[in-house]
């Protein structure tokens, strides 16, 4: 039953990571915690390969429509790369408790911000949007620094500060910095994981490989689903559902005793 439940919760998450760009694992970590029964540092990792690959997924499929702009995600690399290392450090430090402590606004943050973001929804834009910008290094490297160090501490993908950076401070349009962001996400995910197993990280892998190919499959559908669903709807039904969550686990830890501690 864990393995079925754990497919039908990564189609959905997929779902969210393919649509609206991001949001995926902060949606994964709960539930690798709360009702899969993962410790804490296990489910941080696991939650990085649904990332990485529920990612990759979306931007393979947005890139097959035109959408990605590579030099602006490429900006986002070497940097991203550096701060998921240090977040990765980071977080091995610090207690289960702690880390959700910490995960709370960084839930909160990512509500706000996604429900903002959806007053910039452009209906039925089907079409190829307007072309890429020049990406500015030194914003871009300092978005890269940060995502990636939210990426490495927390286990989770960015994608809620990808995509406002994207598009308030590289000027791209909505639904390209969506696509975007699927890959700058692809690669932090996948580089976190990686320094994760490297230090000895075991995540419950056969509950993981069956939440993220879910994950990946929900990530396409979720990709195409984008194009034709109103970006403000899906991104605000998603920043009440994230606000909601947050909540319950600041319940959680300061009366309910916190979560699991492996």
């Amino acid at each position: 039953m864990q393995i079925v439940l754990a497919i039908a919760l990564g189609l959905g998450i997929g779902v969210v990571v393919g649509t609206i760009g991001g949001g995926g694992a902060i949606l994964a970590l709960p539930v690798f915690v709360y009702v899969l029964g993962e410790g804490v540092s296990s489910a941080s990792t696991a939650s990085l390969i649904v990332v990485a690959l529920g990612a990759s997924a979306g931007a393979g499929a947005q890139a097959v429509q035109g959408r990605v702009c590579w030099r602006v995600a490429a900006a986002f690399a070497v940097p991203a790369a550096a701060g998921a290392y240090v977040g990765t450090i980071a977080g091995a430090s610090v207690s289960p408790r702690t880390l959700i402590l910490a995960f709370v606004p960084v839930m909160l943050a990512a509500a706000a911000m996604t429900y903002a973001r959806g007053a910039e929804d452009v209906e039925g834009d089907d079409a190829r949007p307007p072309g890429c910008p020049r990406p500015d290094p030194a914003r871009s490297g300092l978005g890269g620094l940060t995502v990636g160090a939210m990426t490495g501490f927390f286990g989770v993908g960015g994608g809620f500060l990808v995509v406002p950076t994207l598009t308030s401070l590289l000027g791209l349009p909505l639904r390209r910095a969506i696509a975007t962001s699927l890959a700058v996400i692809g690669f932090t995910g996948l580089v976190a994981l990686g320094i994760h197993l490297a230090r000895g990280a075991e995540p419950d892998w056969p509950l993981t490989i069956a939440l993220s190919g879910a994950a990946a499959a929900g990530a396409l559908l979720g990709s195409s689903l984008g194009s034709r669903i109103s970006t403000a709807t899906l991104g605000r039904a998603f920043a009440v559902v994230v606000a909601l969550l947050a909540l319950a686990l600041l319940v959680d830890v300061l009366a309910l005793g916190g979560p699991p501690s492996g």
